[in-house]
């Protein structure tokens, strides 16, 4: 391993990072950031990063601050936002997204120091550019891919863990939230996501979260909880108001924090390809992903237990955001499918 022209100088350091747009995405990024930090270890460490996820990092305890980015990505945006990245007088920025506009954004701010993947047309902005690995038959996942971009600036990575720390009080909140909402702690206590930001195309239908919602009470007895986001609110509901015995839901009423809070005493977590599944990861939460038009091997749950429940269908993977034809990677799984899997942790 080669090691960096710049170690000698960590202690008069800091680093910004600009997280990845996705809530998943930007978990999946943290062993990264923890072989970054390990790397410069007397160095401030600093995340840029969309509103909506900035609270991911709070927790961190290697995170110096957050830097909020607006959604829209237009030309004032982008100089407001590079004025107020100048200000901090950063040495280096490590570019964990791939458009050329986070690269320019740096640019404009300023850094001397610019690395990320060579992508988009933005490698005469960097100034050092790693170029992407060939794919081979088995892609690597997300994970090792943030991972491989730190060991090709010549930087040691290590042991990959995903870790989601919780404070007392946030796992206090949540447990008596629970208990508000008539959550008793003897039963156990299954998880449903039926959203995913990406688009339909990623959503196991609403009809089926129900259908199996009924088998698990008839015959597991658990209590139900369905979570979401504000955009899947009347998600949540279709799927809550079709049932007999009606589940927990606070789909569009919790912060990110208070998701992961509420994960935390979860016995299972049956969910979409989405954020809140590595979340669960994560958290060490019981898992069953269901899979439609990505692949698992790149964005599946990285930890234990889990399990992927995938169909194989001739037009996979296909990572529409929306199926331009018949859905049938999702439609071919039935709730009997998941029952089956959930037997293992229940």
């Amino acid at each position: 391993m080669t090691s960096s022209p710049l170690k000698n100088k960590i202690v008069f350091m800091k680093i910004v990072v600009r997280a990845p747009n996705w809530i998943g995405d930007s978990i999946l990024s943290l062993p990264a950031l923890e072989s970054l930090k390990r790397n410069f270890s007397q160095a401030q460490i600093w995340i840029a990063a969309r509103e909506e996820i900035q609270d991911l990092f709070i927790s961190l305890n290697f995170v110096k601050d957050v830097i909020t980015l607006p959604v829209v990505n237009n030309f004032k945006n982008i100089k407001e936002s590079a004025k107020k990245i100048k200000s901090h007088h950063f040495d280096i920025s490590l570019l964990l997204t791939n458009s050329f506009s986070s690269a320019f954004l740096f640019y404009l701010a300023k850094i001397p120091q610019r690395w990320g993947y060579l992508r988009d047309n933005r490698g005469f902005i960097l100034t050092r550019g790693v170029p992407l690995k060939k794919m081979d038959n088995s892609p690597s996942h997300q994970v090792d891919y943030y991972l491989n971009l730190i060991s090709a600036l010549g930087l040691q990575t290590f042991p990959p863990e995903l870790a989601f720390p919780l404070s007392p009080e946030e796992k206090n909140w949540a447990k008596k939230k629970l208990s508000s909402l008539g959550y008793k702690p003897n039963k156990p206590l299954v998880i449903l996501n039926p959203g995913a930001y990406y688009g339909p195309a990623k959503r196991w239908p609403a009809s089926k979260f129900a259908e199996l919602a009924k088998m698990l009470q008839k015959k597991k007895k658990p209590e139900i909880l369905i979570v979401g986001s504000p955009e899947e609110v009347s998600l949540a509901e279709s799927i809550a108001s079709s049932l007999d015995k009606k589940p927990i839901n606070t789909a569009g009423a919790t912060t990110l924090r208070q998701l992961a809070a509420l994960t935390s005493f979860a016995n299972l977590f049956i969910t979409n390809d989405s954020g809140p599944m590595h979340m669960a990861s994560a958290l060490r939460i019981p898992v069953i992903a269901i899979f439609g038009p990505t692949d698992p091997r790149i964005t599946g749950p990285f930890h234990q237990p889990s399990v992927v429940v995938k169909k194989d269908v001739p037009c996979w993977p296909c990572s529409y955001r929306k199926c331009p034809f018949d859905h049938r990677c999702m439609m071919d799984i039935d709730p009997e499918d998941i029952l089956e899997v959930s037997q293992n942790f229940l």
